[in-house]
């Protein structure tokens, strides 16, 4: 087997230098551990970038994988449908909050569905405004891209931009953004530059990913059903990170009581195969036209047999219930480690999607994005996998699976703090007050 090194060399010669990744170069993967070409073990506090809630080749999930695919790989859902994607909708359908008749459609990505989501209230409406919010990200696609907010890596230099897409400020508790201003923001967009009544959708977050795990409040999210209810805008809540039990619940925007009007999911869905999906009202969701939606491999029969038995799985082993217990024991620790580094600024998240924000000084609150590169860097030697987000990438997010052993979760938290110091000079005060 080729080494890391060999690997390396490999990647430079051969992929575009805009597809980033770490030096780690996988040869097997169980749970919350991974071992690269090397032999070297890491435990993994990325999952996938929140893919592999259910852990890394959960044996249910590989074990449906491999039945489907001694029946049949790929027929094309539009060409020669399965009883499969039918009983899959259904099962979303009725998870996806709300008391009233749903639908809906199977495709591959989390900005695929965006993207569909953004057709769908666009022909429902027939308006075609959207507003998003800064700091929020929806994927790399030219609409994704547009409604994403935030610049590098995502929007330099591929411009132009689709128009008619606004944004409004996200509250920000830590950064002096209250739900009051926020609103505020929303009502000077309302004025100044875009018709309430020329909008057609209102896509959020509940927590954001790229973003920094920023939680949109409660009050907020009711305040952003209201104007969407007097306005007749679409309320689309993006659960493609914060979604399938992630946050302790199926859904992140549950935890505010607030029933969007169409949900978008991706990443855990599939249990590692590529899988999204976009949930809501029939209504909206018949309003375009036979042939509007859809997509070749959209709700391929492998990636749906994996999400049933994720599915599954959340259930037989009460991954919500697993993720409130996980995310407690994260933010006890992280709480803990912020009093001995003042540094870190705020310790902020959602069931067992955590982060921890990295300043240069607690009274300025200025990012310190160095610092954060450096944690990543020093937890990567000792064989933690953690990746970093927010505007100013000074954010540490902590994505591990909800199946991941108490003892592997505890091992992993010790050697988050070990980086932690190792970033900042153990004998430095800026690392342990």
């Amino acid at each position: 087997m080729p080494t890391s090194i060999e690997l390396k060399a490999r990647k430079a010669a051969a992929v575009p230098n805009g597809v980033s990744s770490k030096g780690i170069y996988v040869a097997r993967a169980e749970n919350s551990e991974l071992w690269d070409v090397d032999g070297k073990r890491y435990i993994d506090f990325a999952a996938g970038i929140a893919v592999l809630n259910t852990g890394h080749c959960h044996p249910k999930v590989m074990a449906a994988v491999t039945q489907q695919a001694l029946a049949f790989a790929h027929t094309c859902f539009h060409v020669a449908p399965y009883e499969s994607y039918v009983r899959l909708a259904e099962r979303l359908n009725a998870l996806v909050p709300g008391d009233f008749p749903k639908k809906t459609l199977f495709l591959s990505s989390g900005a695929e569905a965006v993207e569909n989501a953004i057709k769908i209230a666009r022909y429902y409406t027939k308006r075609s405004a959207v507003i998003a919010f800064s700091g929020g990200f929806h994927g790399r696609t030219h609409m994704t891209m547009a409604l994403t907010g935030k610049v590098m890596p995502y929007k330099r230099g591929f411009g132009p931009l689709p128009a008619e897409i606004y944004h409004a400020e996200f509250p920000q508790p830590y950064r002096g953004v209250t739900t009051g201003q926020a609103l505020a923001d929303l009502d000077r967009l309302f004025r100044g530059d875009v018709d309430p009544k020329a909008v057609a959708a209102i896509i959020i977050e509940p927590v954001q990913g790229e973003g920094g795990f920023n939680v949109a409040p409660a009050d907020f999210l009711r305040a952003l059903r209201r104007l969407c209810d007097e306005h007749g805008i679409v309320l689309i809540a993006d659960e493609v990170q914060g979604g399938i039990a992630r946050t302790g619940k199926m859904f992140s925007i549950e935890h505010a009581g607030v029933v969007p009007d169409l949900v978008t999911t991706a990443k855990g869905l599939g249990g590692g195969l590529p899988l999204s999906a976009v949930t809501g009202r029939a209504s909206i969701m018949d309003a375009a036209h036979p042939g509007g939606l859809g997509g070749t491999y959209g709700g391929n029969p492998l990636s749906i047999a994996a999400a049933h038995a994720v599915l599954d799985v959340i259930e037989s082993e009460e991954l919500l219930a697993r993720a409130a217990r996980v995310g407690q024991k994260m933010r006890t620790h992280l709480d803990a480690l912020a009093k001995r580094v003042p540094c870190i600024g705020d310790v902020r998240g959602l069931g067992a999607m955590v982060a921890f924000e990295l300043v240069k000084d607690p009274k300025t609150k200025e990012p310190d994005a160095e610092a954060t590169a450096a944690v990543l860097a020093h937890a990567e030697k000792r064989g933690l996998i953690l990746l970093s987000c927010g505007t100013s990438a000074n954010v540490v997010r902590l994505l591990a699976p909800l199946t991941i052993s108490d003892a592997v979760l505890e091992e992993g938290l010790g050697i988050l703090s070990e980086a932690v110091q190792d970033a900042y000079g153990r004998d430095s005060a800026r690392a342990v007050a």
